[in-house]
C-alpha cells in the first residue's frame, strides 16, 4: 500500500528579530503582558523579503535535504494569505524562480489552517496516481497585514515559511487527515477586501488590516483542537499513547496548554516554538515540524500529529508516521 510520505522538510525566517521590548515602544503593552497572555517573546519581521522570497528559501532548503532538483517536482501548492499580489500567486512565482517544469502550481487560502489543507489536497492528488511527488509550502509575511497601532494584534504575528517535499511511496506517511470549516459570518477573525463600487466609482477606504475578536477565537480554538485530535485517532485506529509528539498551530501558548489539559497529556508532548516565532499563520505548522526534526524531537519512525485552526473559520489536522 502506498502512502503520502514526507521525503524532507525545510524552513526559512527573516534575519530581523523583533522582541517584546520593541513592541513596548510601539503600543501600550509590556513584555510581561505579551509573554503571560501569549507565550511570545520575539518574532521575525521581514524588511525587504516578500512572501515569495520566504517561500523560495524554504523550498530550496527542503529540496536540498531531499537531494532533489526543482525540475523533478510535479506539483506545487502554496498556502498563504499574504501573496505578493492578488495574482499571480506565490506558487506561480515560486515555480518560475525555482526553475521547475511547467507543472501545476496554485495558492490556497485557508488562513492558519492553510498548510493542512495543502497537505490534504496534495495527498488526494497523489493518491489519484496523477502525481508522484509534490512541493507544499506555507509562507506568510503577516507584517504586511498587521496594524502596528493595534495592541491586541500587532504583538502576535511573525513572518516565515516552511515546506515539505512529499512523495507517493511504500514508506510510512499520512495515516489520517481531516479539514473542516464553519463560515465566520460574524467576522471574529477577518481582513476586509476591496469595496464594491457605487456608480462605477471606488469609494474612499483605508488599507485593511487583520481584525480579531481574541476571546471568541480562543474559545473556538480550545474546542476544535482536542476534537480534531480525537477524530484523527479514531480514523487511524490509534491512541494518544501512539503519538510521539503533537505539533500545534503556534497561535497562543494558553491555547496549547488548555488543549493539553483537555486531552490529559503532558505539555511536553506538545511541541512549541511560539516564544521565538509568534503566529506565522500557514507557515506555523511546517516551521515547527522542520524545527522539531532538526532539533531531534522528531526522528524517522516517530508518529506525530499536526493540528491547526484559524480564520475562515477553518481547522484540521493529520496523523503522520515520519
Amino acid at each position: 500500500m502506498k502512502h503520502t510520505h514526507i521525503l524532507s522538510t525545510g524552513s526559512y525566517v527573516p534575519d530581523n528579530v523583533i522582541d517584546n521590548a520593541t513592541m513596548e515602544k510601539l503600543v501600550d503593552t509590556s513584555d510581561e503582558w505579551i509573554t503571560s497572555r501569549t507565550g511570545i517573546e520575539r518574532r521575525h519581521i521581514s524588511v525587504d523579503e516578500n512572501t515569495s522570497d520566504l517561500a523560495y528559501k524554504a523550498a530550496l532548503d527542503a529540496l536540498e535535504k531531499a537531494s532533489m532538483k526543482p525540475r523533478d517536482i510535479e506539483l506545487i501548492i502554496v498556502a498563504t494569505v499574504t501573496g505578493d499580489y492578488l495574482f499571480p500567486g506565490v506558487s506561480q512565482l515560486l515555480q518560475k524562480r525555482l526553475g521547475c517544469e511547467t507543472v501545476p502550481a496554485f495558492d490556497i487560502n485557508a488562513a492558519c489552517t492553510g498548510f493542512v489543507y495543502a497537505l490534504e489536497i496534495a495527498d488526494k492528488m497523489m493518491a489519484s496516481g496523477a502525481y508522484h511527488n509534490a512541493l507544499i509550502v506555507g509562507a506568510e509575511a503577516l507584517s504586511k497585514l498587521t496594524d502596528f497601532e493595534d495592541r491586541n494584534t500587532c504583538v502576535l504575528f511573525g513572518d516565515g515559511a516552511g515546506a515539505f517535499v512529499l512523495e507517493r511511496s511504500e514508506k510510512s506517511g499520512v495515516n489520517a487527515i481531516t479539514v473542516k470549516s464553519d463560515g465566520d459570518t460574524k467576522g471574529h477573525l477577518k481582513l476586509e477586501g476591496y469595496p464594491l463600487k457605487i456608480n462605477f466609482k471606488t469609494p474612499e477606504y483605508s488599507l485593511p488590516f487583520i481584525k480579531m475578536n481574541g476571546r471568541e477565537i480562543f474559545r473556538f480554538a480550545t474546542q476544535v483542537f482536542p476534537a480534531v485530535i480525537h477524530e484523527l485517532l479514531e480514523k487511524s485506529k490509534s491512541t494518544l499513547k501512539d503519538l510521539d509528539l503533537i505539533v500545534a498551530h503556534q497561535a497562543n501558548k494558553r491555547i496549547i496548554e488548555k488543549s493539553a489539559k483537555t486531552l490529559k497529556i503532558p505539555l511536553e508532548k506538545m511541541y512549541m516554538n511560539i516564544e521565538s516565532m509568534g503566529n506565522t499563520s500557514a507557515a506555523s505548522i511546517p516551521l515547527a515540524v522542520d524545527e522539531a526534526i532538526t532539533s531531534g524531537r522528531l526522528k524517522r519512525g516517530d508518529t506525530f500529529a499536526i493540528a491547526a485552526f484559524g480564520g475562515g473559520l477553518t481547522w484540521g489536522g493529520a496523523i503522520i508516521e515520519y
